[in-house]
């Protein structure tokens, strides 16, 4: 009966809230409902994606991303950004959605999208595989450009620990996912846990999905997102055991295809960029991504830790991980 209740109030919560926080993965995350005051309609949407600035036609880039919060959520915030983008470097920027059966990595390869929003994960593989370089990393709300991951049970488990996870059941995001799958397995390896010292484990898809499923008994703990982990600890729905070690956050990347001085003039417009103050106006609920603050430089030696790990599992070479996957 308690689990059934914590399920309850947390799929409220969720509900509330999450369109609020920014995942870093590729999850798949249903359309949210929104208050019809605080959303862009369809049509408001198509108009907004239709408006042009006077920009010559062979200066268009295609950006992409991962799907994060809703997609018109998504799409509204992004086409927003693009406007500035569009305003700060004279050149035009279009939209693109990733299909189900293809990856953001793949397209930037592809030279599908130019340019992309994308977390530390994706960019390692999409760097090792098709030399996509980070041009800024995002700022979060205290602005500094890194992140955690957080190991969440329910308020009543029994687990206190990191090393009372051992033989239990553990829930992830997705297998590409930065903060819901490689930083918690970094973690658990670095205190001395692997996948076989547990019980079993399985892919969720999302950080939504992820708690939901732990709340309601199918996995004993849930590695996930630090922001939306502390808001559901702060309504009593779950409890934190653990916090992982800080990594660098989300950016936007480029392919090797585009002109340096282009490349050179965009980056340029997202160390500019000022989301809380000048370039308010271009903005759609920008304070709900992972880079409400802005951006700051990208270094590669902070990737050292993350791309040595990465080696460590095998994942540059795509090895398959043997576990569930609802």
């Amino acid at each position: 009966m308690l689990k059934t209740l914590q399920l309850s109030k947390l799929l409220l919560i969720i509900f509330q809230i999450f369109i609020l926080v920014a995942c870093d993965s590729s999850d798949h995350i249903p359309t949210q409902q929104v208050d019809s005051q605080d959303r862009l309609t369809d049509s408001e949407l198509f108009q907004f994606q239709q408006r042009k600035l006077q920009v010559p036609k062979n200066n268009s880039y295609t950006f992409g991303f991962d799907l994060r919060a809703s997609p018109q959520e998504d799409a509204a915030q992004y086409l927003s950004f693009l406007r500035y983008l569009e305003n700060a470097t004279g050149y035009h920027f279009k939209l693109h959605f990733t299909a189900k059966n293809s990856s953001t990595v793949d397209e930037l390869g592809d030279n599908k999208i130019q340019f992309a929003a994308m977390g530390s994960f994706g960019y390692l593989k999409a760097q090792s595989k098709y030399a996509v370089v980070m041009l800024a990393r995002g700022l979060n709300q205290q602005n500094k450009a890194e992140y955690q991951s957080a190991f969440i049970v329910n308020p009543d488990s029994t687990i206190q620990t990191l090393q009372d996870i051992k033989g239990k059941k553990m829930a992830f995001g997705s297998p590409d996912s930065t903060q819901g799958y490689l930083i918690p397995r970094i973690t658990l390896m670095e205190n001395g846990i692997s996948l076989q010292d547990l019980q079993s484990f399985g892919f969720t898809g999302s950080h939504q999905r992820c708690a939901e499923a732990m709340v309601a008994g199918q996995y004993d703990v849930c590695g996930m997102q630090d922001t939306l982990a502390k808001i559901l600890a702060k309504q009593g729905i779950v409890r934190i055991i653990q916090f992982s070690a800080y990594y660098p956050s989300s950016g936007i990347v480029v392919n090797d295809s585009v002109p340096q001085n282009v490349i050179q003039k965009v980056k340029q417009a997202l160390l500019d960029f000022d989301p809380e103050g000048k370039h308010r106006h271009y903005l759609y609920h920008w304070q709900r991504t992972e880079m409400p603050k802005g951006f700051t430089r990208s270094n590669e030696s902070d990737y050292t830790k993350l791309r040595q790990w990465v080696k460590q599992f095998g994942l540059f070479q795509g090895s398959q991980i043997q576990g569930s996957y609802q």
